[in-house]
């Protein structure tokens, strides 16, 4: 399982990945892995997600890059304190590969930053057993 965890501006990005071995297919080269994803308003500001920007590398070098509004139809807004979770997937190509990007969070003073999210791994298991 990979994990990662940034700090940008007060807003705390945790992600832990898994393997989802009854929805793959390695004979057809087809890997799934679930990420969930933990982001902490840690500041003293309110911030609202509004869009994210996701760039997915497999082992064999490919990268796709994903963009869009939100995340999982929701655009958040965090007070301090407060947090907010999710979890959604992707399908891969090769047994490992790596997910890093940045959510774009807006404050109500009208300034904007991107939140990073660290880089994590996505990869089967040592052992299935």
């Amino acid at each position: 399982m990979g994990e990662s965890n940034a700090v940008t501006n007060g807003i705390k990005v945790s992600v832990k990945s898994a393997y989802v071995a009854d929805q793959s297919a390695p004979r057809q080269s087809r890997y799934v892995f679930s990420y969930t994803v933990t982001i902490a308003n840690e500041g003293n500001a309110d911030a609202q997600l509004r869009s994210r920007h996701w760039i997915i590398k497999d082992g064999a070098g490919k990268v796709e890059e994903v963009k869009g509004p939100g995340v999982i139809g929701h655009q958040p807004n965090l007070r301090p304190g407060e947090q907010f979770e999710y979890t959604s997937g992707c399908v891969l190509a090769t047994p490992r590969g790596e997910m890093r990007g940045t959510y774009q969070m807006f404050r109500k003073d009208g300034t904007m930053f991107q939140a990073e999210i660290a880089p994590f791994h996505l990869e089967l298991p040592y052992s299935l057993n």
